[in-house]
């Protein structure tokens, strides 16, 4: 039987399925062409490209755009232990914050290393039966290399 982490990896890398789960649960996200570029149980990898619909006046991406990229590569490591798992848990963000270091133009990808920590959080909630949090760091580069953002979003889990 396969692990339920690894079907919904399979669902998240298959190219028309998580356009249609992006269009279906996140609508902005579609339309404003975030794509999951890479996804394990330790990281994430999410990109949101430079064009009209996550334009702003500045002629770069526009703020919540870029945040809204970088909370699906947390959160996408979230998902994944939480994925039809008995106990349900719920998630949810307590906290954002963000910092911007260049303009972003282009193709922006954020990645979180976090997969682990979220992980164990995760777990410890499951088994004490109470709210846990954690904090997951996501880092958004330019195809050049350069650090355009970077945003911190606070999970809380706990038992439904």
């Amino acid at each position: 039987m396969t692990d339920p982490s690894q079907k919904l990896l399979e669902l998240l890398h298959h190219p028309l399925k998580s356009r249609l789960y992006l269009l279906w649960k996140i609508p902005s996200a579609f339309f404003s062409g975030v794509r999951m570029e890479y996804a394990d149980e330790t990281k994430a990898m999410v990109s949101i490209p430079y064009r009209w619909f996550s334009s702003n006046p500045f002629n770069s991406i526009y703020f919540a755009c870029l945040s809204m990229a970088a909370e699906l590569s947390t959160g996408i490591l979230a998902m994944l232990p939480l994925y039809e798992q008995t106990p349900a848990l719920s998630m949810l963000i307590t906290k954002t914050e963000g910092q911007f270091h260049k303009k972003a133009k282009g193709l922006v990808t954020f990645t979180c290393e976090d997969g682990l920590i979220i992980k164990q959080c995760v777990k410890e909630a499951m088994t004490s039966g109470k709210t846990t949090s954690i904090a997951a760091r996501s880092i958004g580069k330019d195809a050049a290399g350069n650090v355009v953002a970077t945003f911190v979003f606070t999970w809380s889990f706990r038992i439904k």
